[in-house]
């Protein structure tokens, strides 16, 4: 792997980190996944909604929003509202459609839904890469393993590359991801996932069965990341379905320290769920 490949990287709204060396012993790596930022430089949304999925080009896509009560983020120039989910879509089991009803109703009714990274929760797989649109992800890569950190609370996510999962896993909030190049892709593979957390920001539930694949692409000019992740979970969804974030590379400011106050059992007044709060750890 070369030396440009071995260095932190940004993905998000913020810097990227400084190089890292690298091993002489490595496998060779393809030039075109190079994601390097500098101090100077990171990986952002490139839409507003930056922190919702977009459809896949072809086959079934998210939960997207309810046209009937379009999402509208801050910063759009007009009055911001809180997801509600479309539940016509085809992909929800009918106990999950219920359950994503409940949750709507609650929004509808005024309250302030449940967002992974207000209530200090991690995020789970792909919920990951919708994690955020206003803070940064960076990423390690070494030849043995890429780990990825948001920003906000300073949450690490751990990639093993050239390897076969491991067996008995116990759910995890991050689960087990293990990767590998193919050509100019990375190809990342996650299972052993908590059912604790949400694949999306519109709270679509799945069990502990969920099987998820992502693939990183560059496009030519080095200036544009694609990440297509492909979901299945037979029992949350009625079929496999992917959906798309896309990031653009441009200049921001350094990174800074994030830290999340998970005891706040009044923040933001959010009634869906309460802050987790526990006397023992949850895995």
């Amino acid at each position: 792997m070369s030396g440009r490949l071995n260095r932190m990287i940004g993905l998000g709204l913020a810097a990227g980190l400084m190089g890292a060396s690298a091993s002489s012993t490595a496998a060779p790596a393809t030039r075109a996944l190079d994601l390097s930022t500098d101090s100077n430089t990171a990986w952002v949304a490139d839409r507003p909604t930056g922190d919702d999925f977009l459809p896949p080009p072809s086959g079934p896509g998210p939960v997207m929003s309810d046209p009937a009560h379009p999402y509208v983020p801050n910063g759009a120039g007009r009055q911001p509202t809180y997801r509600v989910a479309d539940l016509t879509n085809p992909i929800l089991m009918p106990w999950a459609i219920e359950q994503m009803r409940k949750a709507n109703g609650a929004v509808l009714a005024g309250h302030v839904p449940f967002v992974a990274r207000v209530r200090c929760w991690p995020s789970g797989v792909p919920g990951y890469l919708v994690d955020t649109r206003i803070v940064p992800l960076f990423f390690l890569q070494t030849p043995k393993e890429i780990v990825t950190v948001i920003q906000t609370g300073m949450r690490m996510r751990h990639i093993y590359l050239n390897v076969p999962h491991s067996s008995n896993l116990k759910p995890s909030w991050y689960g087990e991801s293990v990767g590998h190049y193919e050509g100019n892709t990375l190809v990342v593979d996650t299972i052993g996932l908590s059912d604790k957390t949400f694949v999306d920001n519109y709270r679509t539930p799945h069990t502990d069965k969920i099987h998820v694949v992502e693939r990183y692409n560059l496009s030519a000019d080095g200036n544009t990341l694609e990440i297509v992740a492909t979901v299945d979970d037979p029992g949350a969804f009625t079929t496999s379905w992917s959906a798309l974030q896309r990031y653009k590379r441009v200049k921001r400011a350094p990174l800074a320290e994030d830290i999340c106050a998970e005891n706040n059992s009044n923040y933001l007044n959010e009634e869906i769920r309460p802050i987790p709060q526990a006397d023992k750890p949850d895995f």
